[in-house]
């Protein structure tokens, strides 16, 4: 028997519709009238395109419906003005959304960057990759290098799609991607997020000069986005464990941490953080954003920017009536490999993750529609926030 999560409502005056990772949200309450009108705006911010490709199921999408059991790709990208537009880009955040069927709740299973996993050849029509095995994180950058702009999205999710398909047998029902520096104006509209820090987390990216007292990077950052070396006469940012306010340029930074983190969870750390981050947002958007008259059309824009998205045949805006039961306090993270990361280092691709078996029934559960009865076998696997 399904044993469902305890459910939290949110106040009458919002009802918190939730697709594609807790990031598109309207209002509930008023008139059948508004909420359509509120849910159009929405998805009228939303790019969508064709993400999921060759993975997805011809058959499926011809006849694809809202009903039954959904998993929907989640892929985060830091889309930062540095990044050469050419030069590929790597997924810093994968997650499988399960859905069960009857739409009550929803489960976040996060997948390691660092995963070692078998990638399958590919070509963008730029440049092919021959295929091979590699961090999970690099089918993104293998379909996407050599192209720009909607091409790169597309052909990088879809051998990401594909990656996702030979090792866990699941066909994405639909698909976005998540534009990290794109939170900022979200952050922006709101003029804070606050939420708690669970450790205390050093970053690598911004710091103060001792003598000067201005911004300054205080670590030197390997070409792959890994550590190197420690700058002198640079204070890093401290995020002390606690609670936190964080600005637009806090927040970026915040969810962007992985090398320094005080429990050396390095990606499993994260991604938790992320999906804190994702939560708070929502909340936050509740209470200071949905209420106000003022702030609700620029908070609308704000959040559908952030997204690229495949409805995988469905209407977007079936999607958010389908899922309206659905409020942020309903998902459960799952974490693979119970949240230990295990460092392998593997010549010319360096140090990787394994999923070990039970990460492996856990993917096959998110295809079969038993993550809750894995989750009550695997407590210590579900994260506590």
């Amino acid at each position: 028997m399904r044993r469902k999560p305890r459910r939290q409502r949110s106040p009458r005056w919002a009802r918190l519709c939730l697709t594609f990772g807790a990031l598109l949200t309207v209002v509930g309450g008023g008139s059948v009238v508004a909420i359509q009108a509120t849910v159009a705006a929405t998805t009228r911010s939303v790019s969508q395109q064709s993400l999921i490709g060759a993975a997805a199921n011809s058959d499926a999408v011809k006849h694809a419906s809202v009903t039954g059991a959904k998993n929907i790709l989640l892929v985060g990208i830091d889309a930062r003005k540095d990044a050469l537009p050419t030069a590929g880009t790597r997924s810093d955040s994968i997650i499988l959304l399960h859905i069960p069927a009857d739409h009550d709740s929803g489960y976040m299973i996060s997948l390691p960057r660092d995963s070692y996993v078998p990638i399958p050849a590919y070509d963008n029509g730029k440049q092919s990759f021959a295929g091979g095995k590699n961090k999970i994180n690099a089918a993104f950058f293998f379909g996407s290098r050599g192209l720009t702009g909607p091409d790169a999205l597309s052909h990088g999710f879809e051998l990401l799609s594909l990656t996702i398909k030979e090792l866990t047998g699941i066909t994405p029902d639909a698909g976005a991607i998540i534009d990290f520096e794109g939170f900022k104006n979200v952050v922006n509209v709101l003029g804070k997020v606050c939420m708690y820090v669970d450790e205390d987390t050093t970053s690598i990216h911004v710091g103060t000069n001792d003598k000067t007292g201005k911004a300054a990077a205080p670590y030197v950052i390997n070409k792959d986005g890994t550590l190197k070396s420690k700058i002198k006469g640079v204070t890093p940012k401290f995020y002390a464990k606690g609670d936190h306010c964080f600005t637009p340029g806090e927040a970026l930074d915040f969810v962007r941490q992985r090398d320094l983190l005080a429990n050396n969870d390095f990606d499993y750390g994260r991604q938790r953080h992320q999906q804190q981050f994702f939560k708070a947002i929502v909340n936050q958007a509740v209470k200071d954003g949905l209420s106000s008259p003022t702030k609700l059309p620029s908070l609308i824009k704000a959040i559908g920017s952030t997204m690229t998205v495949d409805t995988g045949g469905i209407s977007l805006e079936d999607w958010v009536f389908a899922m309206k039961g659905i409020n942020p306090n309903d998902l459960i993270t799952i974490k693979t490999n119970e949240g230990k990361f295990n460092p392998k280092s593997i010549a010319g691709v360096g140090e990787v993750e394994l999923l070990n078996d039970d990460s492996l029934d856990l993917l096959k559960a998110a295809k079969n529609d038993t993550v809750a009865e894995f989750a009550a076998t695997h407590p210590t696997w579900v994260s506590s926030t």
